[in-house]
């Protein structure tokens, strides 16, 4: 069909115009300094996707400093001119995007970064950034009022970084809502053995110094990723279910271990992957570091870590984790429940498992502990706030909800609820409002005052 002048031009600017909208669309702009999660807005950063770190750290313990040269592999999510990675305190002294020199400046704990090129939306590119400096624990109130993040040992470091310590230790995208796959090297003075996630690729001493290689193929979040260093004990093998192993325990604290982690590792893992669905990593396994200051353990993927001696119940805690945290991680860090309260109703379940007491026992006991006006069900679950969301609520009113949660829809949804969770999140991330969808398609029923009770609703619930 034949069109007017009039017509042909009227297309031409609709043209025009449409071209326009789309050339606006893809200026480029400055990538966010922050994901925008509530409790901690500048965390992680917007205009990309973390897909994979590529560490070279070397630490001397006898002055406590690092040097770290990190190349982070992303893909642009929109046409950047600069963006945002997260480094707290430490030195940057160049960064080359693509392999040419960039600008970079500071704003407290961003480093942003002005390639020579914008990148397009949809192309990958690389940003390596050369840094060094001496690190500095977190503290606060926060994890339990204990420093977290790079800790000084006495033979070495223990690195155990939730939430928001990862970036004192190498530059990232610091939000568990952009997981990447990870190679770590470490280089620590010879004697020394450097602990990290995934397999071990290689170990070798050269000159005064001992190298080591580790490679996490699985996405993991950056709070995850750690480079403990120190003097220890290894044992590796696989479980009796045959996933690979790797336990190092700081030789202070072997003949002092009132548990032996190796074999409750070892057990707990193949348990937990007959009732979580199969086992997420390419190996499971302990660090158990002599650093009591810490006070506290982390679900470090693929190896917990635990400062000074752990009990039996710390380790099947720590390596639920594995499903509930590592790979189905939180999409905010208001959901915390969902990592802390299916880790602390794995402890009842390892209980009931082992026939010293039932899960609905644990549940009594620690619904009949706290009377209405405790503190304790003050708290708001479903989003504690930055400040507790530690608190002892999010772990024990967390584990009830899924008591609670089992006794409405009885066992046989329940347990196939868990697996079916940790396989449609898988390395992914999830938040509370999916659980509330998954259990109701798995139960067939409506579960929304349930939840609205236990995990929205301040108050002690009635029984």
């Amino acid at each position: 069909m034949a069109l007017s002048r009039s017509a042909r031009l009227g297309s031409l600017a609709t043209a025009a115009a449409s071209f326009l909208v789309i050339a606006a669309s893809s200026a480029p702009t400055p990538g966010a300094d922050g994901i925008g999660d509530p409790y901690f807005p500048q965390l992680g950063n917007g205009g990309f996707d973390a897909r994979h770190y590529a560490l070279d750290i070397a630490y001397n313990p006898d002055t406590d400093r690092l040097d770290g040269r990190a190349m982070l592999t992303a893909r642009a999510t929109r046409t950047l001119s600069s963006f945002d990675l997260d480094l707290q305190k430490l030195e940057v002294t160049q960064v080359d995007v693509n392999g040419r020199r960039a600008r970079f400046t500071r704003d407290g704990d961003e480093l942003r970064i002005t390639p020579r090129d914008a990148l397009r939306k949809g192309r990958t590119f690389t940003v390596t950034v050369t840094y060094g400096g001496i690190p500095e624990p977190l503290g606060g109130p926060i994890v339990f009022g204990s420093n977290y993040g790079w800790m000084k040992t006495g033979d070495g470091v223990f690195v155990a970084c939730e939430p928001n310590a990862a970036s004192t230790w190498f530059p990232s995208s610091d939000h568990p809502s952009d997981k990447a796959t990870y190679d770590i090297r470490i280089k620590a003075p010879k004697g020394l053995t450097g602990v990290s996630n995934g397999r071990l690729v290689s170990t070798y001493d050269r000159g005064g110094s001992t190298y080591t290689h580790w490679r996490e193929t699985r996405p993991m979040a950056t709070y995850l990723a750690t480079a403990t260093i120190g003097k220890f004990d290894v044992k590796t093998g696989r479980t009796p279910g045959g996933i690979p192993i790797y336990v190092a325990i700081d030789p202070k604290l072997v003949n002092s271990n009132s548990v032996d982690v190796y074999a409750v590792t070892a057990a707990a893992t193949d348990y937990w992957s007959q009732v979580f669905g199969p086992y997420p990593f390419e190996e499971t396994g302990a660090i158990v570091d002599d650093m009591p200051e810490a006070g506290f353990s982390l679900e470090v993927q693929s190896k917990p870590a635990y400062s000074a001696v752990r009990n039996e119940t710390t380790i099947v805690h720590e390596l639920a984790h594995q499903w509930f945290g590592d790979s189905v991680s939180v999409e905010r860090w208001k959901d915390i429940w969902l990592n802390e309260g299916f880790a602390t109703y794995a402890q009842w379940l390892w209980a009931e498992h082992q026939g010293t007491r039932s899960a609905h026992d644990s549940f009594r006991a620690a619904y009949d502990a706290r009377p209405a006006d405790s503190a304790f069900w003050q708290i708001k679950v479903a989003d504690p706030q930055r400040d507790t969301m530690f608190a002892s609520a999010v772990y024990q009113r967390g584990a009830m909800t899924l008591q609670a949660l089992r006794e409405r829809i009885g066992d046989a949804a329940f347990f196939r609820l868990l697996p079916a969770w940790t396989r449609l999140h898988r390395y992914g991330n999830a938040n509370t409002a999916d659980f509330v969808r998954l259990a109701e398609k798995v139960s067939g029923r409506k579960l929304g005052d349930l939840f609205q009770e236990w995990l929205f609703t301040t108050g002690k619930p009635a029984l």
